[in-house]
């Protein structure tokens, strides 16, 4: 019995990645039927389409990444190079662009719902991440010591993180800290392990992203917080929490704290507490957290 070896094409045709740009939301889907061009009437079907053509690919060992295929950057994508938006080929190059600049992730077998949840949690915090670092640029320099003040700020922020996993018993903590300016609500999140005291272990790039927001919400004079979520061994998970003004952290008292998590951020409604977890009053920290002596 004979076979046939793959001809050199074939075998080259398995070492080329691809990518999908995938629309979300059912309103982008509908931004985009404006294009005649579009092969696609139902973004329902669309995403059962996707999700099998992933699968399948998958299936051959072939690997592709997924990016977020956004209508309105798409358009200004084709203003900008001059292309025509309502073609195939204008669509492809914008996709391979988002690709290369954006938030581009593996699809390795997960349901689509999971991949797309991770791609927009990958999406916000990039966007987050960038917003944030805009707005310390804009701080521009100490006028005494012509240092940038986001430097002064982001060693306030990591004086402060210290001080905060300074005070945590060994186990695991999630910290989150909130902005809320230009009527947008910016949230970073960090998850430390303690283990013995002024030990932690963190993730650098949630610590990156996280330090950029905290040196913010100390900078600006804008309604800041941070909270943080304790799950120590054979002790009651714990929330405890904070006040950041005026480079300061003020530890909130009991009551504020279960008021923040038990009322609904968009509606203002109250919300049940969580069984089990106790709300605690914030940590009394040092007042300065490295504040520059020329401030």
């Amino acid at each position: 019995m004979t076979t046939t070896q793959p001809s050199p094409r074939q075998l080259l045709r398995r070492e080329i990645t691809g990518t999908l740009g995938l629309i979300a939301s059912a309103a982008d889907f509908a931004a985009m039927r404006r294009y005649r061009t579009f092969p696609f009437d139902d973004h329902t079907t669309y995403l059962r389409q996707a999700e099998d053509l992933l699968c399948s690919r998958a299936a051959q060992g072939r690997t592709t990444s997924v990016v977020l295929f956004d209508p309105d950057e798409f358009a200004r994508f084709c203003a900008q190079e001059g292309r025509d938006p309502n073609t195939a080929d204008s669509r492809a190059r914008y996709t391979a662009e988002a690709a290369a600049l954006g938030p581009c992730l593996l699809h390795e077998g997960e349901p689509l719902p999971e991949l797309l949840q991770s791609l927009l949690a990958e999406s916000l915090r990039q966007a987050t991440w960038e917003y944030a670092t805009d707005l310390l640029e804009d701080l521009g320099a100490c006028p005494r010591c012509s240092t940038p003040l986001a430097h002064h700020a982001q060693n306030q922020a990591g004086h402060l993180l210290r001080a905060v996993l300074d005070t945590t018993a060994p186990g695991h903590h999630q910290l989150v800290c909130s902005l809320t300016t230009a009527g947008r609500t910016l949230l970073a999140a960090l998850h430390a392990d303690t283990r013995t005291a002024g030990e932690a272990f963190i993730d650098h790039e949630e610590s990156v992203d996280f330090t950029v927001l905290l040196a913010c919400a100390l900078a600006l004079p804008a309604p800041a917080g941070l909270v943080m979520r304790s799950r120590v061994e054979g002790q009651p998970e714990e929330v405890r929490g904070w006040r950041l003004r005026a480079g300061r952290a003020q530890p909130l008292t009991a009551a504020e704290v279960f008021d923040a998590y038990c009322t609904d951020a968009v509606t203002g409604e109250p919300v049940a507490p969580e069984p089990g977890v106790e709300y605690r009053a914030g940590t009394p920290l040092d007042d300065d957290h490295g504040r520059s002596p020329c401030h």
